[in-house]
């Protein structure tokens, strides 16, 4: 099976203050823009709208089936909400976006990526596979869901947080998810 490198590269707007990793992008046939949380199924950016604009329609194109890429770049430089995954290269060992079925060949380089981001305090997993590659990368223990923990790394102190899987496939209402995140992005 190939090894699959990121497609993407880190957004990382200067002022940013949280980053949001998540464990790596689905197979490019399943995205409807060039950016993260492509995939349309995925529930990601309706959450945030939901939660900061109280329309999870906020950032889709509801006639083109897709997210607005620009509406979301615009509101995440100006929140200072950094994206990448913690994943650089996978095996898929199913042709899937199943995290289930994710290799991790080799995790992101958060040291690197921080250094870029000084004002950056918060790193916010989004499901289990990221939850626990940030804890392999950070040393830190299990985070329950919603909940946040303290860590010191690279010479900062962080608040790591778990938050659920933004897939429809984690069996979670997407009202729960909202309510969830929307204590996350209070903290913020």
């Amino acid at each position: 099976m190939p090894i699959e490198q990121h497609p993407l590269e880190p957004f990382l707007p200067k002022n940013a203050k949280v980053l949001v990793l998540g464990s790596f992008p689905p197979p490019k046939s399943r995205w409807s823009m060039d950016f993260f949380y492509p995939n349309f199924q995925n529930d990601f950016w309706r959450i945030v709208g939901s939660v900061m604009f109280n329309d999870k329609n906020y950032f889709v194109d509801v006639a083109g089936k897709c997210f607005d890429k620009d509406k979301i770049v615009s509101f995440c430089s100006g929140f200072g909400m950094a994206m990448y995954d913690t994943a650089e290269a996978v095996t898929r060992l199913k042709n899937n976006a199943s995290d289930n079925f994710l290799q991790i060949e080799k995790t992101v380089d958060l040291t690197a990526i921080l250094k870029q981001i000084p004002d950056c305090h918060a790193v916010v997993a989004t499901g289990e596979k990221a939850a626990a590659t940030l804890s392999q990368i950070i040393g830190c223990g299990k985070i329950e869901i919603g909940k946040s923990l303290v860590a010191e790394y690279c010479d900062r102190r962080l608040a790591i947080w778990r938050m659920p899987s933004t897939s429809r496939a984690y069996p979670l209402p997407f009202e729960q998810k909202a309510l969830i995140y929307s204590e996350l992005f209070k903290s913020l």
